[in-house]
């Protein structure tokens, strides 16, 4: 089989996003900012769409669970738009996820409250990989469809036989993860990572997986751990490239595991419309760079400048652009 495009396979959410001045502490009262606005997400909602703006022409492949309700009819519709996106793999659920979204309109970060609905009931024989024709195979997020990360008696979770029966199909692989706290990671994340290619992830999530202190209690980011932190998620199998993510920069290590890194993008005061999704901008970037034979280096280039453009909308996708479009935005920007 002569393979290509991308397939994203996991969570399939419905977005509800609600402004507030301040992000309220246990027991007190915030006011909610304007209306409230509702969008696509999760990983297989973002990373396709994202994917779709980089390359119109790029086959992309899409699987998950979808509720027979409102909310699924309207992530079929923003997936509908896209020529390029084949949804026959996704499968009919009782319910569609969606996640409540906190931005705190004063430090742009955000809360999530998610309720996974039918996504939860999805497992690795919910796919007929002996025949996805895609070249890579984007998986998760771990930590947050509980049918995946079910124990497997053979390999751990059912997110690694996933991940094994495709690698043994000749497709390679890659993960993300949700960013929680609590000791779920060290017992779910590494049986994934022994059949991973492309591990694609946040200071926070690299973190709790390898217990390199990446982000100091007081938000200090400690770059000096990187490296290390790095090669202790290939020592657990990552076979290709390991990637950490953060708002001050990007972090890999090649398939020759050559460190490289790059500072992120300074944007304009006032660009940033929301960050929701941000994070799978990023990973779309880099994962459409492997597809097409790049470098780690210039894959983190186009995955900077996509969750940079990502930003400047309150989605996660509208506001990115073909992939030369992006890179020409990198260095108009002054990227390195």
């Amino acid at each position: 089989m002569q393979r290509t495009g991308i397939c994203t396979l996991g969570n399939l959410i419905n977005d509800i996003i609600h402004h507030v001045r301040r992000y309220p502490g246990s027991g007190e009262l915030t006011n909610i900012l304007g209306e409230r606005e509702k969008f696509v997400g999760g990983l297989a909602c973002n990373t396709a769409l994202v994917l779709s703006m980089l390359d119109a022409k790029l086959p992309i492949m899409v699987a998950g669970v979808l509720g027979d309700d409102s909310e699924g009819a309207f992530i079929r519709s923003q997936f509908a738009r896209h020529q390029n996106i084949d949804t026959s793999r996704i499968i009919k659920g009782s319910q569609t996820a969606y996640t409540v979204v906190i931005n705190d309109s004063e430090t742009n970060q955000r809360t999530f409250f998610t309720s996974c609905g039918s996504g939860d009931d999805f497992t690795a024989e919910d796919i007929d990989l002996t025949h996805l024709p895609a070249r890579i195979l984007h998986a998760g997020y771990i930590l947050l469809m509980a049918g995946l990360d079910r124990e497997d008696a053979d390999y751990g979770t059912g997110m690694a036989r996933l991940l094994s029966r495709a690698k043994n199909l000749g497709i390679k692989t890659s993960v993300d993860v949700v960013s929680e706290s609590g000791n779920r990671f060290r017992r779910l994340v590494p049986p994934a990572l022994r059949y991973t290619d492309y591990c694609i992830i946040n200071e926070l999530e690299a973190q709790q997986i390898t217990g390199q202190t990446l982000r100091g209690a007081d938000g200090t980011l400690h770059e000096e751990n990187m490296e290390q932190a790095l090669k202790e998620l290939k020592a657990f199998g990552v076979s290709a490239w390991a990637v950490i993510h953060c708002p001050e920069g990007a972090y890999g290590l090649d398939e020759t595991n050559q460190f490289v890194s790059l500072p992120s993008l300074k944007l304009p005061s006032g660009y940033i419309k929301g960050t929701t999704g941000a994070g799978d901008a990023f990973c779309s970037g880099v994962l459409y760079g492997a597809h097409e034979g790049w470098s780690l280096v210039d894959s983190l280039r186009l995955g900077t400048a996509g969750a940079a453009l990502s930003l400047s909308a309150a989605d996660s996708y509208s506001a990115v652009r073909p992939a030369k479009d992006c890179l020409a935005f990198y260095r108009d920007m002054g990227g390195q």
